[in-house]
């Protein structure tokens, strides 16, 4: 999954973010990140949602020739 990255490597970067941020930092970062990936992931739903919804069928307009009769045939007489 994470290539590889062992457990001795993903302890160690989790200690270098540790002494980076603070352990006080590091909930707002993640509460931010959730946030963050939750918007995104409504937006990628809307999308989706968008694009698979049935298009209502549409009218095509007719052209002035169709359904009307000739200039010679409107005229009585």
């Amino acid at each position: 999954m994470l290539g590889g990255i062992g457990a001795q490597e993903l302890l160690l970067i989790l200690l270098v973010i540790l002494l980076l941020f603070g352990a006080k930092k590091i909930p707002e970062i993640a509460q931010g990140l959730g946030k963050g990936m939750r918007e995104f992931r409504k937006a990628m739903k809307e999308t989706q949602d968008e694009l698979t919804k049935p298009q209502p069928p549409t009218e095509e307009k007719k052209s002035d020739s169709e359904g009307t009769k000739p200039d010679s045939e409107k005229k009585d007489g």
